[in-house]
């Protein structure tokens, strides 16, 4: 395998601009998936309901660079079934990034509710007026669909490619800017800094390979300029006499930051990989505020925590084992902790008295803010788990942070 593809096929999907197809059934949106990636991705059939869970098609898009296209089940399907797609359906939302809403002539009143939603959450939206090849007057049906929605449609026949290259186009346009842009560590070094990883191989990390926020780190880094050093806790004071003068920063898996803290060197930052992924992702400021809850929690509360990967547990697990215990050894063994994982969110978070959430590396940054915006509106204060293990050690201080963007 050659390294162009090595790259294409490795980038995560979290770090891709999701861009979900809308529509109601049958107007062509596995037709337009298929034809923005070349190939047949997606089932396509002239019986409406094809189209059940979302389907997910990992490709590039210049210059936008890698992107995930999601095709979603027809948000008019009736029935139990229907009612259960149409739920599938509208989770896709919080994930996205660019929403492509499909017409195939006149808009409905679904289209219009759909679009209003889209707005509302100010997702950037490419109107597709599709089909315009089965058109009897293609140019006066979009002008009627631009009157009636209020915007001007692309308009595209998947099955000749007409306005495909149009399409692409509009995508670009539509895309939130600097998306691709943003750093996880560029805020905080600067090139020619020496910075130093510390990165515990436990059963957490699988043999033969770094998990996800270190292997991205180390990337961020590189692209900055800086050269990353990489070791174990247990070689940690070895590493810093090695160095000719102290790195500039120290960057820690959360489970030792009351071991990195102690070693760490007069004059260099001190921060988590869980902490620059929640900046990354979602709303850092929002995390520090959140870990102040933790000083009101009693025996009697409740927590959350909520993990973006749906791992087995190991044991000496973080989420589910060593913030737990930490939590009950400073409030009290009655603490209720509850776990949930994945995609697998509580609607209704006003029994918590805390959300405690992973660095969401699994997650693209539309779908954690969705998330945090979830907790404000209902009164619950969220953090993350770097920040609270950095709470909890007493050393918050200590960390620096990345501004947010």
């Amino acid at each position: 395998m050659d390294n162009a593809t090595s790259d294409f096929n490795t980038t995560p999907q979290a770090a891709r601009l999701h861009i979900a197809l809308y529509g109601r059934r049958n107007v062509g949106k596995s037709s337009l998936i298929n034809a923005l990636a070349g190939q047949p991705v997606s089932l396509v059939a002239d019986v409406a309901g094809t189209t059940t869970d979302p389907v997910r098609k990992a490709m590039e898009l210049h210059p936008l660079g890698p992107i995930v296209l999601i095709d979603t089940a027809g948000f008019d399907d009736e029935g139990t079934v229907g009612t259960l797609r149409n739920q599938r359906t509208r989770e896709m939302l919080a994930q996205t990034d660019i929403a492509l809403l499909i017409v195939d002539g006149m808009p409905h009143e679904e289209d219009l509710a759909w679009l209003q939603q889209l707005r509302r959450q100010e997702t950037p939206v490419v109107l597709i007026l599709n089909k315009v090849d089965q058109l009897a007057d293609p140019i006066a049906t979009a002008q009627e669909v631009a009157q009636q929605l209020g915007q001007e449609p692309v308009m595209v026949s998947a099955s000749t490619g007409s306005g495909i290259d149009a399409l692409r186009h509009a995508i670009v346009q539509a895309a939130p800017q600097a998306v691709n842009e943003r750093s996880l560590t560029g805020a905080l070094v600067h090139a020619g800094d020496i910075v130093v990883l510390v990165m515990p191989q436990d059963k957490q990390a699988p043999k033969g390979r770094l998990i996800l926020p270190q292997v991205q780190t180390i990337r961020d880094l590189l692209d900055n300029g800086c050269t990353p050093v990489c070791c174990t806790p247990p070689n940690l004071e070895n590493t810093l006499q090695s160095l000719r003068k102290p790195p500039a920063l120290i960057i820690t898996d959360a489970q030792v930051f009351d071991f990195v803290a102690q070693r760490c060197p007069n004059g260099t930052r001190l921060t988590a990989f869980s902490i620059l992924m929640a900046a990354w992702k979602g709303d850092i400021d929002a995390m520090v505020q959140g870990a102040a809850a933790i000083d009101s929690l009693t025996p009697q509360s409740r927590v959350l925590i909520a993990e973006a990967c749906a791992h087995a547990p190991l044991s000496e697990d973080i989420g589910r084992e060593k913030i737990p215990a930490l939590l009950r050894k400073r409030i009290g063994q009655s603490l209720q902790v509850d776990i949930v994982a994945g995609r697998d969110f509580p609607a209704d978070l006003t029994g918590y008295d805390l959300v405690i959430h992973c660095g969401a590396c699994m997650f693209n940054r539309r779908y954690m803010l969705s998330r945090i915006a979830q907790a404000q509106e209902q009164g619950v204060p969220m953090t993350n788990y770097g920040v609270t293990i950095a709470h909890l050690k007493g050393i918050l201080g200590q960390c620096i942070f990345p501004p947010a963007p």
